[in-house]
This record gives structure tokens, C-alpha cells and sequence, in this order.
């Protein structure tokens, strides 16, 4: 069955179509998928040809791609230099660079001229420090202007940058930064989150004991209004009193290290992933160009924190020399489309959020369209999870008819996506519009056949620039190999349960690694969700595997929307509903009413964890969760099922 066709691109006028003409040399097809075969099978001219267009600043030579037979030591661009930041700060005048907004109503402005100058005064003040290139500096931050400031400054000397978000526990804090060793930390003073507010700078005793690499603590205020620190510290405000600048653009090779980014499991102290800056650059360029069609004096928005990937990915926006519109604090604060309120008021061009975000303003019927003039938005990207079939129409009808929605996926590990949008390609309810270029994606089985139309694992077959550099303290790249080629030698295994439909797009059926088995039939998490959210009385869902003595059951546990209670009628009509737009072999064997369902700080759901509880297997690291209180509602389950 063909899904509904929601949108359809009018205009010719977009950067692929550009592209499309530049590589004229190369194939001489405009269709897309035989462009994406081109951009897999000719990787040197392709990537060579991304370079160019995106217009990256510094020195290509050589070849290409070395060693494309081997994905963990296949190297590009290998004999190439350039710095990072350069490329981020292309302007220099007194257009807005950076728009902040916080939920208490705060506002800033960087122009370009401001950001390049606060750069320069900050990296002054590193190399003053004896900081060096390989170094790590490291920030406990909200999504504000000065965080992105301190890591433009730790790139443009060569030194490594790592984040979480100021929400993190000082455990979960520790886990990361302990690992790698900085000698600079940023922490705010405070934050808030849905009208509360939370000290930072109390956990900091704590991380300073636990981390004795860390030399200097610098301050960032969050407000104007001050409050007594008990340790010793830099103010951020100090440091830009110096007229002292350090301007220059040392070029480092293409593979240097630019950052490192964290795995997000709950098993085990966080792997440590390492990207490098050419390739993350070259990478975003191309998606933010080619597949979102972000131009020049674009406006772009990506509800994000600084612990999640998205973060990045949004920062990389300044090198195609748009400016990032920046929010800190709940979306829902001081109402429910604030956001949308914002995109108004600031004319955005590109509006990314969670799907989750979208599924709730679904839940709540809530009408943007009439509310807002969103004439200036072209594009609105979701990620985080799969976007329900209901939520695509959802955004047609209530958001805007005209607006190419993009879902995308990848994730933390490749710092971009492997499939995402298209603004040529057509929109079809419930999927992703294609893979992306350069990105070698197949849906394989469990004996490596590909498969069209049918569930099966999301893999990549050959490399691509943005893949990890090599995980911190991994000797050998055993962590590394065995994360993501365990199950296929010498084939990216990402972990999504993924269909390839056939308009060639992608549906994301949830992680493989949480699929559900009942009677033999691999159940992706996503398709169950769809159904019982739809359900008036439920807010929420989640549906794990639990393990019998010869066999398995799907058990699942759901959130009840307020004012409704959990009873005879909801069981059996959440049973109905499953058999009817399902399967049979989809109704749970059994259904908990549950308060509240483990998140991340990103707010993604855990099934991971609840899957290990309910299983009595000890879960770890719970400092990655926002509401690790809910488990022991699941702990307590877990003593009624055994």
C-alpha cells in the first residue's frame, strides 16, 4: 500500500538543483535516486564535487578517500587542512549571527561582527592559559549564545570540545568528563526549566574533586543578578575586557578531532565518540544545502540542549552563513506554541524540533496555522523519533499546507543523519523521503540480504567523512568495531528497525535492539505507539519484551491522559484497536497503567531499561535519564510478573 502524498516540491529554485547542474560533468541524470547511486559508487568525485559547492575554506589535495575497503581505517581527505571555525565565521558584519530566547523571556543578539570578535577574545585567552591543540575543554551550559562562543574558540586553536546540558547530574557529568581529562570547565550559575529554578554551581565541589585535571572553572551568568560562589573561579564577563584578540585560522588536518559527543546507553559508563571537524563540516554543509535547502541569510531554529547531537548540528548552520536561532528552557513555557510565536516574530526559514514536540501539539489539537503567519517557513524537520503517519497530516493541516517536512535520522554516532529530507522529492505520509547522498543505506536481514518493502536492520555498507574518528581510550578500536560491526563485518549496523517503502522512502519502526517478537514476528515499538496513542484516554505508551521460561511476551505500559483512569473498558478497547489496525500477533499479553515513562535528558523514550528491569537485569548509569525516579513503579512490576 502507497502512503498518502502530502506535499510536492514547486520550485526549481532550490541548492540539489544547483548542485545537480554543477555535477553535469560527472552524470548527466536529474533524478535523484540515480544521482544517489552516483554519489555511492564515484565517492572521490562526489565528495570532492561537495567541497566545492559548499565552498569549504582551506587546502584540498590529494586524494580523496584512502583505504575505502576497510570503514573503521578508510581515511578522506587525508593530506587536506582547514579550521573549523574559519569556515563558521565567513561574515563579518552586523547581520544577526545568534538569536537567543529563553522561556523567562530573555532575549540576545550576536552579529556576525560581535561573535567573530568575542571569538578571538576567548581564544586570546585560552592560548594565554597554555592551551594547546588536542586539549579538552568541556561546558556544563543551557543553549545559549556563550556556549556557542567557547566552542568556536576551542576549535579555532585545535582544542577538543565536549558538552552536556546543565541538567545533567554531577554522576552523570563525572561519567563523561572524568574519561577525558580537560583542563577547562564552563558552568552556568544557574538555569531554569518550566518556571524553576535550578543551582548549577552547587554540583561543581563535587566535579572539581572527581575530575583533578580541570585547572580553571570560568562562570557564564545565566542573569544579571548574582549569587555567592564558594570556589575559585573566572568570571565569563572578565575575560572580554582585554582589546587582546587572537585572529588567526591555523589550519589542522581534515581529520582532526572537534569534539566528543557521548553514547546515551544505560548499561555502562557512556562510550566516548570522537568526530572530526572536516568531516563533520563537509557532512552538515551537505545536508543543510543539498537536503534542507538552507541558504545564505536563512533563519534556522532547531529545539535542542547541549547535550544533545542536534546541538552540533544546528551550530554548523553559521558555516553556510545563516543565522541559528537559539531557545533555553520548556517549549511549553509561557504557552503551549511559544515557539511558533517565536517563528513569527523572527521570520524563520527552517524550524526543527523532537517528534515528540509535534505528537504532543497533535494530542492537543492545537491550531498554528491560524494563529501564526509562518509565510517566511519553508521547512520543518523533526528527529529523536519516528513521526507518526498522524503526526505528518497533523502538520499539513494545522501548521502549514505549504511547508516541506522533513523527517530525519541518524544520530550521536555520525553526528548527522543517514536518511532525511529531500526539498525535489515529493512528501508521503509516515516516511522519510530518502538516504542520504554519499550515505550507502540498505535494509538488510538477519543473513545480509537486502530487502525492499519489507522491516529489516538499517545498515551502511561503505564509509562516509562524518564516521567517528576513533573512541576515547579504545586501543585497537575494539569498542569502536564492536558497537557498530558486530553483526555485519565491515557493515555500518545502526540499530533502527527500518522498512525501505516503494516510493524509496524510509520508515523508522524503532530501535532494533527494543523490537518485539511475539509468535515469531519482529514488532517495530513505533508502529504499536502510533495506535494506542491515538487512543483519547492515553497520553503515553511504551511496550517491552519480557522473557518467559520457554518463550516471550510483549508487555506493555501506559501513561493515561489526565482526568482518566486506567480500567476494564481502556484494556479492552486498547486490545481492539491494536487487532484492528494491526495484527493479532500485536495485542500485548498484558497492560500496566504506569505514572510515568523513563526519558533521556533529549527525551527519549528508554525501552532499553525498562525491557533490562522487567527482565531482572541490573540497569546502570540512570544519571542519563530526567526521571529516573519512574523506575521503580517497573521494579515494582518486575515483582508481580516473577
Amino acid at each position: 500500500m502507497t502512503n498518502k502524498l502530502l506535499w510536492s516540491s514547486k520550485s526549481s529554485n532550490t541548492l540539489i538543483d544547483d548542485f545537480i547542474k554543477k555535477i553535469s560533468n560527472y552524470t548527466s541524470t536529474n533524478n535523484y535516486h540515480k544521482i544517489h547511486e552516483w554519489s555511492i559508487q564515484h565517492k572521490d568525485q562526489f565528495w570532492d564535487a561537495i567541497w566545492d559547492f559548499t565552498k569549504i575554506i582551506g587546502n584540498k589535495k590529494g586524494a580523496v578517500l584512502k583505504n575505502s575497503d576497510d570503514f573503521i581505517n578508510s581515511v578522506f581527505f587525508e593530506n587536506c587542512e582547514l579550521n573549523f571555525t574559519e569556515n563558521n565565521l565567513l561574515k563579518n558584519d552586523e547581520s544577526d549571527a545568534i538569536i537567543y530566547y529563553s522561556e523567562q523571556k530573555q532575549t540576545k543578539r550576536y552579529s556576525w561582527k560581535k561573535l567573530k570578535e568575542y571569538t578571538f577574545k576567548l581564544s586570546y585567552y585560552f592560548k594565554n592559559k597554555g592551551i594547546k591543540s588536542h586539549d579538552r575543554i568541556v561546558g556544563v551550559l543551557p543553549n545559549v549564545p556563550e556556549t556557542v562562543i567557547a566552542f568556536l574558540a576551542t576549535a579555532q586553536i585545535g582544542a577538543i570540545w565536549s558538552s552536556c546540558s546543565a541538567d545533567f547530574g554531577p554522576k552523570a557529568i563525572i561519567d563523561r568528563f572524568k574519561q577525558i581529562e580537560p583542563k577547562i570547565l564552563f558552568v552556568t550559575d544557574k538555569y531554569y526549566y518550566n518556571n524553576k529554578l535550578i543551582n548549577t554551581l552547587k554540583h561543581v565541589p563535587t566535579i572539581l574533586k572527581e575530575i583533578p585535571s580541570i585547572k580553571e572553572v570560568i562562570v557564564v551568568p545565566y542573569s544579571e543578578k548574582k549569587q555567592e560562589i564558594k570556589f575559585n573561579y573566572v568570571e565569563w564577563k572578565k575575560i572580554f575586557l582585554t582589546n587582546n584578540l587572537y585572529d588567526k585560522f591555523l589550519k589542522f588536518p581534515f581529520n582532526h578531532p572537534l569534539y566528543i559527543l557521548y553514547s546515551s546507553g544505560t548499561t555502562d559508563v557512556p562510550k566516548c565518540i570522537v568526530h572530526g571537524a572536516g568531516g563533520t563540516l563537509l557532512q552538515h554543509k551537505k545536508e543543510h544545502q543539498l537536503h534542507l535547502n538552507i541558504k545564505k541569510d536563512d533563519k534556522v531554529f532547531y529545539f535542542t540542549t547541549c547535550g544533545w547531537m542536534m546541538w552540533n548540528w544546528l551550530i554548523s548552520n553559521l558555516a553556510s552563513q545563516a543565522t541559528i536561532i537559539l531557545y533555553d528552557g520548556s517549549p511549553f513555557i509561557p504557552k503551549i506554541d511559544h515557539l511558533f510565536e517565536i517563528a513569527e516574530k523572527e521570520k524563520i526559514n527552517f524550524f526543527g524540533t523532537g517528534a515528540k514536540y509535534l505528537d504532543f501539539l497533535k494530542q492537543k489539537k492545537t491550531n498554528i496555522k491560524n494563529n501564526f503567519n509562518l509565510s517566511h517557513l519553508k521547512t520543518i524537520a523533526s528527529t529523536g523519533s519516528p513521526l507518526m503517519h498522524e503526526t505528518f497530516e497533523y502538520v499539513y493541516k494545522q501548521i502549514k499546507s505549504d511547508v516541506h517536512l522533513a523527517s530525519i535520522s541518524g544520530g550521536t554516532d555520525l553526528v548527522s543523519c543517514f536518511i532525511l529530507g529531500n526539498p525535489m522529492m515529493p512528501v508521503y505520509s509516515g516516511e522519510i523521503q530518502c538516504a542520504g547522498l554519499g550515505m550507502d543505506v540498505d535494509i538488510y536481514d538477519e543473513n545480509s540480504n537486502s530487502l525492499i518493502d519489507k522491516k529489516g536492520e538499517l545498515v551502511c555498507k561503505t564509509p562516509f567523512p562524518s564516521k567517528p574518528l576513533y573512541f576515547w581510550n579504545d586501543p585497537g578500536n575494539n569498542k569502536y568495531s564492536k558497537a557498530y560491526f558486530e553483526k555485519y563485518p565491515n557493515v555500518w549496523h545502526h540499530g533502527d528497525y527500518c522498512k525501505k517503502t516503494l516510493n524509496n522512502g524510509y520508515i523508522i519502526y524503532g530501535r532494533s535492539d527494543a523490537t518485539l517478537n511475539s509468535g515469531g514476528v519482529r514488532i517495530g515499538t513505533a508502529e504499536l505507539y502510533r495506535v494506542v496513542e491515538n487512543i483519547d484516554e492515553i497520553n503515553e505508551c511504551v511496550a517491552v519484551e519480557h522473557q518467559l521460561s520457554n518463550d516471550t511476551e510483549v508487555i506493555l505500559f501506559v501513561k493515561m491522559q489526565d482526568k482518566f483512569t486506567f480500567n476494564d473498558y481502556v484494556e479492552k478497547n486498547i486490545k481492539k484497536e491494536i487487532k484492528l489496525n494491526l495484527s493479532p500477533k500485536h495485542v500485548p499479553s498484558k497492560i500496566f497503567a504506569i505514572k510515568d515513562i523513563p526519558k533521556t535528558k533529549s527525551n527519549k523514550i528508554v525501552e532499553l531499561t525498562i525491557k533490562k528491569i522487567i527482565n531482572g537485569e541490573s540497569v546502570r548509569n540512570l544519571n542519563v535519564l530526567s526521571n529516573p525516579d519512574c523506575l521503580k513503579e517497573y521494579q515494582d512490576i518486575y515483582k508481580t510478573l516473577n
